[in-house]
């Protein structure tokens, strides 16, 4: 990879997000807190990044400028886009730019490397996991008693809820298995899906 080609894959996988996150999360400092008290798992996963240091990534945007000032420029495109059929939702073609748009980004999320770089995507299943103390951890060690590897891990809970969900990444030929498993020691299952890449 030449240097200007790295420069432009940082930009686009890391540098981009950043600055994506931290908008994103700077419309929330004037929010009512009834607004933000409706906050799920989606708005934690999208800003994630944002509570990273300002100084430290004032540097990084600095160094790496013109690569980040040209991939927000053809976001700020996308986003005209959207928002123009937004404005105007029964103009002729609204509907399908959005959906486009939300097509694309099923395509693109389908691009993001899985564990160790494997460019694949995974069965996924859905576990309801009591929020009480010990049963996420219960929960991961059966998956490993019945010899199933986990090649990732997503956890979605919101304060006061009585349940959590945790989503299992497993090889789709594991899927169905430790489906089967799961529900046979207890656990109940949201749903189990999974497609390859």
């Amino acid at each position: 990879m030449r240097p200007d080609e790295h420069d432009h894959g940082v930009a686009l996988v890391s540098h981009v997000p950043q600055l994506v996150a931290s908008l994103l999360a700077a419309r929330l400092v004037e929010a009512p807190d009834a607004e933000v008290g409706l906050a799920g798992q989606g708005l934690r996963d999208t800003t994630r990044i944002a509570g990273s240091n300002p100084e430290l990534w004032v540097q990084i945007l600095g160094a790496n400028a013109a690569p980040v000032a040209e991939i927000l420029t053809a976001l700020r495109h996308d986003l005209d886009q959207v928002l123009h059929a937004l404005e105007h939702p029964h103009r002729i073609g609204a509907p399908r730019t959005v959906a486009e748009a939300l097509v694309a980004g099923n395509e693109g999320v389908a691009r993001i490397p899985g564990k160790h770089g494997q460019d694949r995507r995974f069965a996924a299943i859905l576990v309801t996991v009591p929020d009480e103390p010990g049963e996420l951890g219960r929960l991961l060690t059966e998956i490993g008693e019945e010899g199933v590897n986990m090649e990732d891990l997503r956890l979605e809970h919101s304060p006061g809820a009585q349940v959590g969900f945790a989503e299992i990444a497993v090889l789709p030929e594991a899927a169905h298995r430790l489906a089967a498993a799961l529900e046979g020691r207890g656990w109940s299952l949201v749903e189990a899906k999974g497609s390859d890449a």
